[in-house]
């Protein structure tokens, strides 16, 4: 099999390669094909790979591309993991927002509609390619934001392209741990979740018949030995009944997230960029790149999430752990492809579905939402696609705020795919993190003036 991932100088490509040298997925993968626009930072990367310790299995051969064509020819699978601007432009994106006295966030809120403006041109043109060199193909996005960008390849694509985030599983995983229950690999069985793409909430871990989520919700040990249960606390957790996805703190604790970004003494954009732009090119001369990208790796993920924790709070090991996106990519990957059905959560369109019992539904997976919407949910996996499974129908306060927010996503995919400004501009006015027209003007102009690309798009 032949995997390109676009975006092959990105800084997590080198956990998707130990994933396939031994494991589960040792063998999967015959030729990885590294593209990406920035022959330093592929070059970069390539090093590390070379140095990488592999205690067994095989190595399969990698390529190198700064020619999309090239690197497309016989592809079978697509990783998309570009970040257009690069960590230059999400300074950009945290900044703009924290001027104007708003959360400054790489994904959710003013600059996560920034970031998509950039994103989906750029995997609307890839998209475009994969139908000339490689047809067949599937396109497995990691391009935030995830959710949004997969639902905007769907014109093009169809059902070739699946969106992928591991923070929902890993709640998922550190829900089940800290309730001492042990879900079957690659099963979701009695697992409720639903929402969008770092908007989500987990509402039942039932994986062997009986709801284990309420006592865990009332048990403040247990709570506190995961990090959702630290972040948001009991009294917020046992008020909505459910786990949220962690990057809701930054809907349910807005003002506190926002005043401790504007704490640090730089953004989470801004220590990324000054790491990676010393990293990059002494990985290319040292005789040690693996180790040195790994002690960066290690801080970089100590640093996530940072203005959630106080007070010297440290992240868990098992959260240390490379965030699993590989984990994620490489099941959906084999699952695709003949290696036995598997459950995984996934950004896939939320289409009519079969109830686990009974007949089929009008409903989609997430019932209250259309049935084109792409949504975050549970589904099953075989050579035929990610078929999602029903979930309960969202009280009302979770259901009001992702159609607010999917509203936002449809409005900054057509600002894109039709050059509309005016949506562009409706996008961030209607955001529930802004929530002002004025403000909304205000981002936009901004905004326009840190990327004059985006200019381009309205011409």
């Amino acid at each position: 099999m032949r995997l390109m991932i676009a975006g092959g100088g990105g800084f997590r490509v080198p956990l998707v390669y130990r994933a396939l040298c031994a494991g589960p997925f040792a063998g999967l993968v015959d030729t990885l094909v590294l593209y990406d626009v920035d022959a330093l930072r592929v070059a970069a990367i390539e090093a590390v790979l070379r140095d990488m310790p592999i205690a067994a299995g095989s190595r399969p051969d990698v390529v190198v591309s700064t020619d999309l064509a090239h690197a497309l020819e016989g592809t079978d699978v697509v990783f998309a993991a570009m970040r257009p601007g690069g960590t230059a432009g999400r300074i950009a994106d945290e900044r703009v927002a924290l001027g104007l006295g708003l959360l400054g966030q790489e994904t959710t809120g003013a600059g996560g509609i920034s970031y998509a403006l950039r994103s989906i041109p750029r995997m609307l043109e890839l998209a475009d390619a994969m139908r000339r060199h490689c047809p067949d193909a599937w396109l497995i996005n990691f391009t935030n934001p995830a959710g949004m960008v997969t639902e905007a390849l769907r014109p093009l694509l169809g059902g070739k392209v699946i969106g992928i985030c591991d923070s929902a599983g890993g709640l998922v995983q550190r829900a089940a741990r800290a309730a001492g229950a042990q879900l079957e690999d690659g099963r979701l069985d009695g697992v409720g979740y639903y929402g969008l793409n770092h908007l989500g909430w987990l509402y039942r871990l039932a994986p062997g018949g009986t709801d284990l989520l309420p006592g865990l919700l009332n048990d403040d040990q247990a709570l506190g030995s995961m990090e959702e249960g630290r972040l948001f606390g009991r009294e917020v957790l046992k008020r909505l009944g459910c786990l949220p996805n962690e990057y809701l703190y930054y809907y349910y604790r807005t003002a506190q997230a926002t005043d401790a970004i504007r704490s640090q003494q730089e953004t989470r954009g801004a220590s990324i960029h000054q790491q990676q732009s010393s990293l990059y090119p002494t990985l290319v001369e040292s005789g040690h790149a693996y180790a040195l990208w790994d002690a960066a790796r290690r801080t970089r993920e100590e640093g996530y999430l940072a203005e959630a924790r106080t007070h010297g709070e440290q992240r868990d090991e098992e959260d240390l752990a490379g965030g699993g996106y590989e984990r994620v990519a490489l099941a959906l990957m084999k699952a695709l492809f003949g290696g036995g059905k598997t459950q995984l959560i996934l950004n896939v369109p939320n289409s009519p579905v079969a109830p686990a019992a009974g007949p089929a539904t009008a409903d989609g997976a997430v019932p209250g939402l259309p049935g084109d919407a792409v949504v975050e949910v549970p589904c099953e996996v075989t050579s035929d696609g990610a078929l999602p499974l029903a979930q309960d129908r969202p009280a009302r306060q979770f259901l009001t705020l992702m159609k607010r927010v999917k509203e936002v996503e449809r409005l900054t995919i057509r600002a894109v795919r039709e050059g509309d400004r005016e949506s562009a501009l409706r996008a961030f006015a209607a955001h529930p993190l802004v929530g002002s027209v004025s403000l909304g003007k205000d981002l936009l102009d901004r905004y326009e003036q840190a990327f004059p690309e985006l200019r381009g798009l309205w011409s």
